[in-house]
């Protein structure tokens, strides 16, 4: 098997300028520079201690656990990370590292399998006695995936080995069995996990611990059970045990982690947001892995949720810094959003995997809606800084001095205690390739536009495919495509959601689509002859209008292009956003940059509306009003220039 090679689908390599910058930024800078972090080597960054954890678990050292409960996991997701990189290119410096780290985990396991050094250095007599709020199954998770990644790119099987031990022990704990524990999860990620190890495996017993951690949330006291038996008064971070609540019956924090309802019964997203897409992923995998339609039904309607009642314009979820969690139907406020990075990441996940459900393009428009936008403007240009939280409306002072809105940073940080986002960015975007196409029997679907060479197999034919493209800057896309069978193979295009006006040529000649189905251009041929398509995609600015019910954007526009939603920075604009007023009516410019990977700017004609400078808190209402233009840049891109106000709806006549 081919090192970048999506196991039963073919393989894929990018070779597009905009991502390849990308990809070298965590080939050279973000993996080197959280080595570092996770060595505790960056003195002017929050200590990490994550790998001294592992040294003192394995006996290699003195000390206490430090750090976050769930510390393990930013080690194993930087293992991931590092495994998606050696998959496009081998790196004997990089592997050095990471096998010194994997002896270090290895040497810490438990003879039995059991690994986590926060129990196994502070609570060794409490294990699994904390399910809700130790994390030992998400770090067990995400250690899981890290070996796999490891694993494909290298062939040195020690840490998928080691994969196997734990999930072995995991399978000898947990289940529905007389004598096992009847606990699942309270931070989701093993679910999936499981389901990985069982695709590369083929061990059933992979796939059912899956099934039974998903299908038993829920359906039992388990967690007001493990409180009773701790004779718990607080969470493990001092936060205090609310009372049971008489509307559900429940724990209040039974919403938060998604247990308030088994997951067939869950009719709407609540609760923590990553949790609840690290939950919906594994049950959409489970359900095209098991054909099972119901569970499809469930993640459907759970999905159309999210995204059409519950999603920002930069495709961020999680709307409120209390619980990093989702709210209710259209409360989507711009200055307090939170929008972890890590959540909408979590969504590429769960879009990803209901591609693999069915074939419908609002999956791949969330996809490239989430990447573009809150995703990569969760990093800084050079990949040394990061955000945590995603806001679509900063002022600097005023996150500086509210409470309420400390979380909503205008400045990237170097690294955080809690640092789930750079790691997952970096795995991410090390993997971008596997989300480029998804392969049929008899069909290719294209569902991101990136440029590149992929080998696709269908159907017992591969299907070489040459994608050319500047997208996400340009909405042309080429198609060298060449089969090596007879049969007539399909081959399908997502057609954008923002795409107003497309084109299609074969081989230079005008054609249309033999049909358009679910947001796909079809083309069914017999592609043994090189054939050309042609795709050209209408890319242009336009102001964008928010549903009524959103009360925080009315009388509010936003500009985007393509997938990329813009803002206003006071680095171009000046301070005090809030007083300009766009003339939508007056249009947008394009004006293309040659940094930052020729981004184009947009250009718009407003009215800045002042009131007077005075010592005077109220006055009357006699503005002056002044014609301006301003300028907007890509999302992804603010605060690339220093701090400022950012702004993405703006007040609109």
């Amino acid at each position: 098997m081919e090192r970048n090679e999506i196991p039963g689908q073919g393989s894929c390599r990018i070779e597009s300028g905009f991502w390849n910058r990308y990809i070298g930024v965590i080939r050279n800078g973000v993996i080197p520079y959280q080595w570092d972090i996770l060595n505790d080597r960056r003195e002017d960054a929050e200590p990490s201690h994550a790998i001294d954890n592992f040294r003192i678990a394995a006996g290699e050292m003195e000390g206490a656990f430090y750090g976050q409960v769930f510390q393990d996991s930013d080690v194993y997701k930087w293992l991931e990370a590092v495994g998606n990189i050696l998959m496009l290119e081998r790196d004997p410096h990089l592997e050095e590292q990471a096998d010194s780290l994997i002896d270090l985990i290895v040497k810490a396991q438990e003879p039995d399998g059991y690994l986590d050094t926060y129990f196994t250095i502070r609570e060794p007599d409490k294990k699994w006695s904390d399910l809700l709020e130790c994390h030992e199954l998400y770090c067990a998770g995400h250690m899981i995936e890290g070996a796999i990644a490891y694993y494909q790119a290298t062939g040195k099987e020690k840490i998928y080995r080691a994969a196997c031990r734990l999930a072995d022990y995991l399978t000898q704990i947990f289940g529905q069995e007389e004598g096992k524990m009847h606990g699942y999860p309270g931070h989701q990620e093993i679910e999936l996990a499981l389901l990985k190890l069982y695709e590369v495996s083929g061990e059933e017993q992979y796939l059912r611990l899956a099934s039974y951690f998903l299908e038993t949330r829920g359906t039992n006291r388990f967690f007001e059970e493990e409180f009773e038996k701790r004779g718990r008064t607080t969470f493990w971070n001092g936060a205090k045990i609310p009372e049971p609540n008489e509307r559900y019956n429940h724990y209040p924090y039974s919403y938060y982690n998604q247990f308030h309802a088994p997951v067939r019964q869950q009719e709407t997203a609540v609760g923590h947001a990553v949790r609840a897409m690290y939950m919906y992923t594994a049950m959409a995998d489970l359900a095209a892995k098991t054909k099972d339609q119901e569970l499809y039904r469930v993640c459907r309607r759970l999905w159309d949720d999210v995204t059409t009642k519950q999603m920002y314009l930069t495709g961020g979820i999680g709307a409120t810094s209390s619980g990093e969690a989702f709210t209710q139907d259209y409360d989507l406020p711009n200055d307090t959003n939170y929008s972890e990075t890590c959540a909408s990441i979590g969504l590429i996940f769960f879009a990803h995997r209901m591609l693999q459900c069915e074939t419908d393009s609002v999956y791949g428009d969330v996809m490239e809606q989430a990447l573009y936008n809150t995703v990569l403007g969760g990093m800084n240009y050079e990949g040394n800084r990061f955000f945590y939280v995603n806001p679509l409306e900063a002022v600097p002072e005023v996150s500086k001095a509210n409470p309420e809105r400390h979380h909503v940073g205008t400045l990237r940080r170097k690294w955080f205690s809690c640092a789930c986002c750079p790691p997952n960015l970096a795995r991410l975007i090390g993997s971008l390739w596997k989300y480029i196409y998804t392969v049929g029997e008899s069909r290719v679907n294209v569902q991101l536009y990136i440029a590149g060479t992929a080998h696709l197999n269908t159907g017992g034919q591969t299907l070489s495919v040459i994608q050319k493209t500047e997208y996400p800057n340009d909405g042309k896309i080429s198609f060298t495509i060449q089969g090596d069978g007879e049969r007539d193979i399909e081959f399908a295009l997502r057609i954008p959601g923002w795409a107003e006006n497309w084109r299609f040529t074969i081989n230079g000649e005008a054609v249309v689509p033999d049909q358009v189905e679910k947001g796909y251009a079809v083309f069914c041929r017999n592609w043994k002859q090189e054939t050309t398509i042609q795709a050209d995609f209408e890319m242009k600015a336009q102001f964008v209008g928010a549903n009524p019910k959103i009360h925080y954007d009315l009388g509010r526009a936003a500009m985007t292009r393509g997938p990329l939603v813009y803002c206003l920075e006071e680095a171009d604009n000046g301070p005090r956003l809030d007083e300009l007023v766009l003339n939508t009516e007056a249009g947008i410019r394009e004006t293309a940059r040659p940094e930052w990977n020729g981004y184009v700017e947009l250009e718009a004609d407003a009215v800045r509306i002042k009131l007077p400078e005075g010592q005077d808190l109220y006055m009357p209402y006699r503005p002056v009003k002044e014609k301006v233009k301003v300028r907007a840049v890509p999302y992804y891109l603010w605060n690339n220039r220093g701090e400022g106000e950012m702004q993405v709806w703006m007040k609109a006549d």
